[in-house]
């Protein structure tokens, strides 16, 4: 290995340490199939219970870098209507075409409804790793002849673990010996997120916020003074996310979904990610994502039939990053259980 790849591959794992302390939310290029993960107003908006399994594999062949995998599920309680779609609803493959115009033209927003769900999810950056569990509802109510409005929280547990022993910023950044000693800082932490969506036949606006509660934490950091690897005492961070989307049928195969995900973490830059999806006949989808000054992904799926579906994503790193890793990779395998069409839930 050069001394120019050395250099950089140092000055990435700060980068890695010092974003991991800030940017405590993985990221997920495919949100827009699972909004749920960003937001617990989703619960229940399906006519299905909604399973969702995902693996990202961030910045391949870099060492530390991070890694995610989470399990999702919500349903809804007491729903009617359950021919009535939404934007990102996968599309029941035996029934009609959902992109047909007189389905449009017809559709009126659900009654009011409750959902539940939950969330299982583990994420490594380095030498920090998260497992965090949560229960989620929601309230669902027409606030007009075609939207509905719903909020819902979620609230949980999370146990961050940092191993100190792991720590690396070089041979010239020895670990303090006080934080070795300490080897894995377990903390099982209370969670609590937040949300709010809008949405009918073909846009949403959605807010939400995650880790509302401010416990505190410690992660690893680089002493100047002493030159060496200590621990900092902080926090953990509220993530706010506020996603856009409106989907356009293009005649009775072809549909276009364009969206936008804002960020915001204190004290990092906005985040800004815009993305595209094209869906052909219910079957087969497209889509292209651009992340501000991080990169930009191409995305790929396919509802299999109405039960399981699946989406792939690899994402092109911009930057430094680049020299030393060979993209990310990420998969999103989706379950719908006992698709409903117009009777209530349950019977």
């Amino acid at each position: 290995m050069n001394l120019r790849k050395k250099i950089v591959i140092s000055c990435v794992s700060v980068l890695i340490l010092s974003r991991a302390a800030a940017q405590q939310q993985p990221y997920y290029t495919q949100y827009i199939l699972n909004n749920f993960i960003l937001n617990p107003a989703l619960a229940g908006i399906e006519n299905y219970w909604d399973f969702k399994a995902s693996y990202r594999n961030q910045w391949v062949g870099l060492d530390g870098a991070p890694t995610t995998l989470y399990l999702t599920a919500h349903a809804p309680i007491g729903k009617t209507a359950y021919d009535r779609e939404n934007p990102t609803t996968v599309p029941d493959l035996q029934a009609k075409n959902s992109g047909a115009k007189q389905f449009w033209m017809e559709y009126t927003a659900p009654p009011a409804h409750h959902g539940v769900g939950f969330t299982i999810l583990n994420d490594k950056t380095g030498p920090l790793s998260r497992i965090a569990a949560y229960g989620s509802y929601a309230y669902h109510l027409p606030v007009g002849v075609k939207t509905s409005l719903s909020f819902g929280v979620s609230f949980g547990v999370q146990e961050v673990n940092v191993d100190i022993s792991a720590v690396n910023f070089g041979q010239y950044n020895p670990v303090d010996p006080a934080a070795l000693s300490s080897g894995y800082l377990n903390k099982l932490q209370p969670d609590m997120n937040a949300g709010l969506w809008l949405s009918n036949k073909d846009f949403f606006v959605g807010l939400s916020a995650q880790q509302i509660i401010p416990v505190p934490i410690n992660t690893p950091t680089h002493s100047t003074t002493a030159d060496t690897v200590t621990l900092l005492k902080g926090k953990l961070i509220p993530h706010t996310f506020l996603t856009a989307g409106y989907k356009y049928l293009v005649n009775e195969d072809i549909s276009i979904l364009p969206s936008v995900m804002l960020r915001y973490v204190q004290p990092l830059p906005l985040g800004f990610d815009l993305n595209v999806k094209v869906q052909y006949q219910d079957l087969l989808w497209v889509g292209v994502s651009y992340r501000l000054s991080e990169g930009y992904a191409a995305m790929l799926g396919v509802n299999i039939n109405s039960t399981f579906n699946l989406g792939y994503s690899y994402d092109f790193t911009t930057g430094q990053l680049n020299t030393v890793s060979r993209g990310t990779h990420e998969i999103v395998l989706g379950f719908l259980w006992r698709r409903k069409n117009n009777e209530p839930y349950g019977k």
